[in-house]
């Protein structure tokens, strides 16, 4: 304390409006990490308290219980108590939802018996309000023995008294009640004697858990042995505990509900979300409605993002034949418009897209529809192997696969994290929809269906859900050779229904195209400068050979000169090495309708997908004598192949589609799955089974629509 900085532990059940505390009181001081030995987000923040003192704030993940069951609610225990070396709470600040208060106060009351410094932050005061409940603050503040402040992050209220509060409990001014929440000591008496006799400091709440999880903990040895020789001693029964303490807990909280709650209305008052809920979650109305909402998000991202890609697309067009007729004939030239020009117009012309499909995702999850989509589609999860968890992590996949990878750490059951975690990478994750926008105006008419609904919407929404049925039956197919046994309950608290802060909408928007621009992008420029390379250069003797050919072909044909010239371009990429690379596994992919500059695409893909269109722009442009101002998609469009016909034909252009739908693609991915199975056998059999499936699928799809 002597230092002016105290570290304070964010806790509370999930959807208690943590994080939105977490994130006023941080602003954007924030830093996130990875808590040491676990794969799991640690999110940190400064947070001023008064002139003197400033705090460190540590969001905790949302826990329901002291008796962790997944990786998560894990650190959350390790945390609070004191078993993580790295994380010291001087204080806890315990987030509570205050309409629903009598399911919170389980997890309040067990950190208070715990004897931390703890300060009761109670939120949703307005949703109690409409619910009719009112809260007597100053006699729950009695009944707990801690101080109890409503807050509402959203609108910035209480913060100052919260500010207040948590410095005079760091300072002590507030102290840990005296008296238990419960007699602890009645579930397991002489064991928690024993215990404390060997470690005084416990309270006897904490001596319980270290009888039941002191494996866990970062004890000694010697200390081990003897809390052992405890437990077996007094026949310690680790359920029959826990049974008994929560039916304790909650005879309490219902005597502290009667007590300081009161409900204004005898019948309670029928709310917005239940109704809403009978429609959104209706067993026939629910599913449609799904599917217009998800027809909506991805004819939106065609309907809105076309101006501004026309626009950036113009933009880069210009710059290049501006840049091309100013600059000197050099190869440096030729590296800024062909290289660096190129790669960058494959970057930037995907933003709106991304940026627009983030936004409408956010909203989903904003206003609290996001989780109904799990909810209701906990039945047909469970089908496959999957449960409703899973959902969650897959639609996340829409996004980017190495964080939805991430997040099946919620999920309890080992199989089906592991399923979840296999079919998670089918989703069309937003790298994708570069290559899918490209390729959609190249093959599909600009039609409307009925005289509003875009036909390239209507493919591209297509290829979503067909993403979501083949890895649904790729885990129904796996789950019968994964051989684990291990029963699940899905469990999930529907939100509230909210507005949607469009604050953190745009924030994540922006986040999420800074991400593409400098992350992927930077992957994008790296592969579009060392292609430009390979494109520009080659074995010596056969470009000299080309250029000799060709030289003295124009020579000769000057009225021929700009064919010829067009002519020499493309036989030099022929024989560069890129050319040569594409042509090396241009017999393997010929039989799906591919080029030997599609080769070339799909070998650079395999550092990420949407490295496809940078990969594009290069080669054509490298092709292209730089006197035309035709776009990438005009050029790919006018490209022919020897016997004259397209390259981009709808066979070829459906096939390519299913290529980049279901094969693995992006070695991040790969990194990641091995990371959370701890094994390379797990990643290998995605690469395997993912590659071959996109490999038969193209192949059908060609061979029917040729």
């Amino acid at each position: 304390m002597s230092t002016n900085k105290i570290h304070i532990a964010l806790v509370g059940n999930p959807n208690s409006g943590k994080t939105s505390l977490f994130n006023n009181l941080t602003g954007l001081n924030q830093k996130v990490g990875n808590f040491p030995g676990v794969t799991v987000d640690k999110k940190t923040g400064d947070w001023r308290l008064s002139t003197e003192l400033t705090a460190e704030l540590i969001d905790l993940p949302g826990s329901y219980s002291l008796y962790p069951r997944r990786a998560d609610e894990w650190v959350s225990y390790k945390v609070l108590m004191n078993q993580d070396k790295e994380v010291r709470a001087d204080v806890v600040i315990v987030v509570a939802d205050a309409s629903t208060l009598k399911r919170n106060l389980l997890f309040v009351s067990q950190i208070i018996d715990l004897k931390v410094p703890v300060v009761l932050a109670l939120t949703m005061m307005d949703v109690a309000r409409k619910k009719d409940i009112i809260i007597d603050l100053k006699g729950l503040e009695r009944e707990l023995g801690v101080p109890v402040v409503p807050v509402n992050p959203r609108k910035n209220k209480g913060i100052e008294l919260l500010k207040k509060t948590v410095e005079e409990t760091a300072q002590q001014r507030y102290r840990p009640p005296a008296f238990d929440f419960i007699p602890n000591k009645n579930l397991a008496s002489a064991a928690v004697t024993e215990v404390k006799e060997l470690l005084p400091q416990l309270s006897d709440y904490a001596a319980i858990h270290h009888l039941i999880n002191h494996e866990s903990f970062d004890l000694s040895n010697t200390m081990q042995d003897q809390i052992e020789h405890i437990e077996q001693k007094n026949n310690v029964q680790h359920t029959k505990i826990q049974a008994e303490e929560i039916m304790q807990r909650y005879q309490r909280i219902k005597q502290i509900v009667q007590t300081s709650i009161t409900e204004v209305s005898p019948v309670k008052k029928q709310l917005i979300a239940e109704k809403l809920d009978r429609v959104l979650l209706h067993k026939v109305w629910g599913y449609a409605i799904l599917l217009t909402v998800l027809f909506l998000l991805f004819q939106s991202v065609f309907w809105i993002a076309q101006y501004p890609m026309d626009m950036i697309e113009l933009f880069f067009l210009k710059a290049s034949t501006w840049f091309s007729s100013w600059l000197p004939e050099s190869m440096l030239t030729d590296l800024f418009v062909n290289g660096v020009l190129a790669g960058l117009s494959g970057i930037f012309v995907f933003v709106p897209q991304i940026m627009i499909l983030f936004g409408l995702i956010t909203i989903l999850e904003e206003t609290g529809y996001m989780a109904r989509i799990g909810f209701l589609t906990d039945k047909v999860m469970r089908k496959v192997g999957l449960n409703g968890k899973s959902v969650m992590p897959m639609i996340s996949g829409f996004a980017c696969a190495v964080p939805a990878i991430m997040s099946v750490r919620n999920i309890e059951n080992q199989k089906e994290r592991l399923l979840t975690i296999l079919v998670t990478p089918l989703m069309s994750c937003s790298a994708r929809l570069p290559v899918y926008t490209i390729l959609i105006a190249l093959v599909i008419p600009g039609d409307y269906v009925l005289g509003f609904l875009s036909l390239q919407g209507l493919v591209m929404m297509g290829l979503y859900i067909f993403s979501v049925v083949i890895a649904l039956v790729v885990s129904y197919i796996a789950k019968r050779f994964i051989k684990i046994k291990e029963k699940s309950f899905f469990i999930l608290e529907l939100p509230l229904y909210r507005h949607p802060r469009y604050k953190n909408v745009l924030f994540t928007m922006i986040e999420k195209a800074k991400i593409f621009v400098f992350d992927a992008g930077k992957v994008i420029m790296v592969i579009s400068l060392l292609l430009w390379a390979l494109s520009s250069y080659g074995p010596k003797e056969n470009m000299q050979a080309v250029h000799t050919k060709y030289d003295q072909l124009i020579v000769s044909n000057p009225q021929q000169s700009a064919v010829l010239e067009k002519e020499k371009q493309t036989a030099l990429l022929q024989n560069s090495f890129a050319g040569q690379m594409g042509k090396y596994i241009e017999p393997v992919i010929a039989p799906l309708g591919y080029d030997w500059k599609i080769g070339i695409a799909l070998i650079t893909s395999f550092a990420a997908r949407e490295v496809f269109v940078g990969t594009m722009a290069t080669l054509y442009s490298v092709d292209s004598d730089g006197s035309d101002e035709q776009t990438l998609r005009q050029k790919m469009h006018a490209a022919v192949k020897k016997d004259g016909t397209k390259v981009y034909t709808l066979a070829t252009g459906v096939s390519l589609m299913l290529f980049y739908l279901l094969a693995m693609q992006c070695m991040s991915t790969l990194a990641v799955v091995k990371r959370e199975t701890k094994s390379w056998k797990w990643p290998v059999i995605q690469l395997v089974y993912m590659t071959g499936l996109a490999y038969l699928f193209s192949l059908i799809a060609y061979q029917l629509l040729k």
